[in-house]
């Protein structure tokens, strides 16, 4: 396997073969290291849990449904520890390089599979996606990427991290190909709407840095040339931080839930924002989780009745190209905050996204993204298809 971007498991090669014939037949994919293969450890990103762990008995029902499908399994890909980070930077591992922007994070934690078809290693990608870890990768590096309704996919064989927030997602370099993939991973999903109503989320634009602003306007001119005149709407109540906060507070509180046992009993080698991490989520004040939950509620209950059955909503994916390498201090935390506010929205309501490389800015991929109603996963692959743009860089 072609690995010049440092995107697969160095020394842990897995390959297994698809079916004889298919849908998928002819295609190879690769897997972020948090999927388990029958007889194979799964790393999740930290080697003490590969340490800890041992072979799976069986394969994640995920993974089988394409090796059914005809595609073939090409590797394992780096993942940061736990799948707890949107760098994609792993202390023990390394950073994979972002082909489509040198010298930038490729966006974590699904970094590997994603740099592994930005690069053209493989035909498509798994990744999964609790806070965004799909759909901050293929801003970053400029491909698909889909995080499909909460629980449409199951999730056995595969490493939590906040199981009511976690899916399964995929990348891939055309929309052809996403929708191929959907249609042998979503078998019991429908199509709900052909040409739907087109909502622009105005508040969710302005939290996009302002020097990367202007790139976003022809992305989505494409999309309302696809869709028909776009109605402008206000999606957050209020501050957009309320939400983000929210959302930090439920999946803090069960990333403990998952891990605390294993971290305590183990006490294992972690990069030291990964530790920090963990150590918040052990901080959590559990008497915040009631409060979270009903803000949860309350973004479900707001974004199923603007979406209906026949909408969707135009936000952007993130509030910037992806940052270089190795930052910190106030400008990884100013991003961090509204790529946060922005992802939380359908990882808090569980509704699809799609982000779209419609955009590029200072040479580097910006994404767009379109949020659907609950189900409606195929109708948004299909939609994205559908969409014809030409970037223009700002």
């Amino acid at each position: 396997m072609d690995d010049r971007l440092g995107a697969f498991c160095n020394g842990r090669w897995v390959s297994v073969p698809g079916a004889a014939n298919g849908p998928l037949y002819g295609l190879n994919f690769a897997a972020k290291d948090v999927f388990d293969i029958a007889g194979y450890r799964t790393g999740a990103g930290n080697p003490d849990w590969l340490k800890t762990h041992p072979p799976a008995a069986s394969t994640a029902s995920a993974i089988q449904r394409l090796l059914d499908a005809g595609a073939t399994l090409a590797g394992k890909t780096q993942t940061d520890e736990l799948t707890f980070s949107l760098n994609g930077e792993n202390h023990h591992y390394g950073t994979p390089a972002n082909p489509n922007a040198p010298g930038r994070i490729p966006g974590g934690s699904s970094s590997g599979s994603a740099c592994a078809v930005a690069g053209s290693l493989v035909d498509f990608a798994l990744g999964t996606d609790t806070g965004g870890s799909i759909r901050l990768p293929a801003n970053n590096c400029g491909i698909y990427g889909f995080r499909p309704t909460h629980g449409s996919i199951p999730n056995d064989g595969v490493v939590p991290l906040a199981p009511s927030f976690d899916t399964i997602g995929w990348f891939a370099r055309d929309a052809a190909m996403l929708e191929r993939v959907g249609l042998a991973l979503l078998s019991s999903a429908s199509r709900i709407f052909s040409k739907p109503r087109l909502l622009i989320a105005e508040d969710a634009f302005e939290l996009v840095f302002s020097d990367v602003r202007p790139a976003l306007g022809p992305a989505v001119a494409a999309i309302a040339s696809a869709l028909g005149d776009p109605e402008p709407v206000r999606v957050y109540d209020g501050d957009a931080e309320a939400w983000m906060s929210a959302f930090r507070v439920l999946q803090g509180t069960e990333v403990w839930q998952c891990h605390g046992d294993w971290i305590r009993k183990t006490n294992p080698e972690m990069g030291p924002e990964i530790r920090d991490r963990f150590e918040w989520a052990a901080s959590i004040d559990r008497a915040k989780v009631p409060a979270a939950k009903w803000v949860r509620a309350r973004v479900t209950q707001k974004l199923d009745k603007l979406l209906g059955k026949n909408a969707v909503l135009c936000i952007p994916t993130s509030p910037s190209i992806a940052l270089l390498k190795n930052s910190s201090g106030n400008k990884l935390e100013a991003f961090r905050s509204r790529a946060l506010s922005l992802l939380c929205i359908a990882g808090l309501s569980g509704q699809p996204q799609v982000s779209l490389p419609l955009a590029t800015s200072d040479g580097c991929p910006l994404g767009v993204s379109l949020i659907g109603p609950r189900g409606s996963d195929l109708s948004l692959l299909a939609l994205a298809g559908s969409i014809r743009y030409h970037k223009k860089s700002v």
